[in-house]
């Protein structure tokens, strides 16, 4: 075990090392030019250059390649061009508001389509079934932000239940930062749900045609037993492939609901940074993402240990 994860996490570095490269070429190669930009319209080619040569732009792309990766490797990220912040101080008071929208909408979407679509297979053709399988199409067609408009409509404006955006941190009132993040949330963890939902009822429906299942009911097992311990249990692998997979979307959904919503999180600072063209919070925040989203995938490759014991990685 100790093993496969130490050669997953070597087998990641790469990886990094080349998602680096690609969003640093990407970003430098694009048209538009940020120190004309932080000169401004009235600012002539002396003043331009001296901004460019100010940022660090008069050096070569590979050494400001090797700038970026060096600092990255201490943990400083640079400054941003814009405001001149810290780019790691900048993502540290955005982290708390996307982590938690993140967690507590991939909470609420595992808890509504792991039973639900165990149930639609289990009642498989009918009206449950059907019911979930239509809210299961709607999640995944219904873009975010119009399910997010949506939901603001009903619930904020129509039936003022929830408030309409905004974020209160968990240190302040904890009360109210559970309050502020139920409906983006919801909206969030709804649309996730959908292609976790399909996937847990196909699975289970293959589940239930096999002759351990038939057995475990002939031996008199009670329909919950047989449903959790012998049919879920051997279905589970795909589903958490599926969650997996699912992280990805949640990342550009998070950006989205932030936008909607007027979350202050790290979704609303990587569109201001493109807005502005400050490609050093560019760069970073989808490091930092692409990081996280390799660190899921390795949780999720070490749980097929323990949910499926015929699985041994050390051979």
């Amino acid at each position: 075990m100790q093993r496969y994860i130490i050669k997953r996490i070597l087998a990641a570095l790469p990886t990094m090392v080349i998602v680096g490269v690609v969003v640093f070429s990407i970003i430098h190669l694009a048209p538009g030019d940020p120190a004309a930009i932080m000169a401004g319209e009235d600012a002539d080619y002396e003043q331009v250059e001296a901004m460019r040569e100010a940022m660090g732009l008069l050096d070569p792309i590979p050494v400001q390649f090797w700038k970026f990766v060096s600092g990255v490797a201490v943990g400083d990220l640079g400054e941003s061009i814009f405001s001149g912040h810290k780019v790691s101080k900048l993502i540290m008071d955005r982290v708390e508001p996307t982590l938690s929208l993140a967690l507590i909408s991939l909470t609420i979407s595992i808890v509504i389509s792991i039973p639900a679509g165990v149930l639609a297979a289990w009642k498989m053709n009918s009206i449950f079934d059907r019911i979930v399988m239509i809210l299961a199409l709607t999640g995944y067609a219904v873009p975010y932000f119009a399910l997010g408009y949506v939901m603001i409509i009903l619930f904020a404006v129509k039936l003022p239940l929830f408030p309409a955006g905004g974020y209160v941190y968990m240190s302040e009132d904890f009360g109210q930062y559970i309050y502020h993040l139920l409906l983006p949330s919801f909206v969030l963890g709804f649309a996730g749900s959908a292609l976790i939902t399909r996937m847990t009822r196909a699975t289970m429906l293959e589940v239930l045609k096999e002759d351990y299942v038939r057995t475990a009911r002939a031996k008199g097992l009670g329909e919950t037993i047989v449903l959790l311990r012998h049919a879920f249990r051997n279905a589970a692998n795909p589903v958490i492939t599926v969650i997996g997979f699912s992280i990805a979307g949640f990342i550009s959904g998070v950006v989205i609901t932030e936008t909607v919503f007027a979350i202050p999180g790290m979704g609303r600072l990587i569109v201001e940074a493109i807005s502005q063209r400050d490609f050093q919070i560019i760069q970073s925040t989808i490091l930092i993402v692409a990081l996280i989203y390799v660190f899921v995938n390795l949780i999720i490759d070490v749980m097929y240990v323990f949910v499926d014991p015929r699985i041994r990685y050390d051979s």
